[in-house]
C-alpha cells in the first residue's frame, strides 16, 4: 500500500508550460507502473523519463499516492471523451452498465497500472490529495451522463455512489483473478438492475 510521505497537496500548474510538464510526469508514471507495478516505481525514474528535475516532480506530487491518484483522475477524464453516445443503448440502465464494462476493459489492458491507481486512490485523503475528488466526481459525472440524469437527487447520487463502490470491488477482485470476466459482467449487470431500475427509484 502506498504511503503519503508528506501531508500536503501538490502544487497546481499555473501556465501552459507547467501543465505540459505535469502531463509528461503523469504519462511517464503510467508507463513505468504498467511495466513494474506500484511498489517498484521509483520517483527518480519517473522524473528522468519525464525529463524533469526530481524537485519538480515532488513539487507537483509529494508522494506516489499523489502521483497515481492524479494518473487515475486523468485516465477517467480521458475515458469519458471516448464513450459512445448513450442513445445507442436500449435503456439508461444498459447505458450505465456499458459505461462500467468499458471502464473495466480499459483498465484491464494494463492491470499493473490499474492496481497502482486503485491502491493509491484508496489510500488518498481529500485534504492532502485533491485529485481524489477528481476521481470521485469524474466517475460520478460519467455515470450520471450515461443514466441521463441532469439534476440528480440525493437518492440518485447515493445509489450511484454505491454502484461505484461495488464496481471498484468487482474490478479489484477481477484483477486478483478471483472471478472471471463473465462473472464480473454478471455482477455489474445485477447491481445496475437492483440500484437503477425505474421501480426502485425513490429519489
Amino acid at each position: 500500500m502506498p504511503r503519503i510521505s508528506e501531508a500536503r497537496a501538490g502544487a497546481e500548474p499555473s501556465s501552459p508550460r507547467q501543465y505540459a510538464r505535469r502531463q509528461s510526469i503523469l504519462r511517464a508514471a503510467a508507463d513505468i507502473a504498467a511495466e513494474t507495478g506500484l511498489e517498484r516505481v521509483q520517483m527518480h525514474e519517473v522524473a528522468k523519463s519525464a525529463g524533469v528535475a526530481i524537485g519538480t516532480l515532488y513539487r507537483y506530487f509529494p508522494s506516489k499516492t499523489h502521483l497515481f491518484t492524479a494518473v487515475m483522475a486523468d485516465q477517467i477524464e480521458g475515458f469519458g471523451a471516448r464513450l459512445p453516445d448513450r442513445a445507442a443503448h436500449s435503456s439508461s440502465e444498459d447505458a450505465v452498465f456499458a459505461t462500467l464494462v468499458s471502464a473495466t476493459r480499459n483498465l484491464l489492458r494494463r492491470p499493473a497500472l490499474a492496481t497502482a491507481m486503485i491502491q493509491s486512490a484508496n489510500a488518498a485523503r481529500s485534504t492532502t490529495v485533491p485529485d481524489v475528488e477528481r476521481v470521485d466526481t469524474g466517475f460520478l459525472d460519467l455515470l450520471l451522463d450515461a443514466w441521463g440524469v441532469k439534476e440528480p437527487t440525493e437518492g440518485q447520487i447515493a445509489r450511484l455512489r454505491l454502484l461505484m463502490l461495488l464496481w471498484y470491488g468487482v474490478l479489484q477482485t477481477q484483477l486478483n483473478e478471483r472471478i472471471t470476466p463473465k462473472e464480473a459482467d454478471a455482477d455489474l449487470r445485477l447491481a445496475c438492475h437492483l440500484l437503477l431500475a425505474p421501480e426502485t427509484d425513490a429519489g
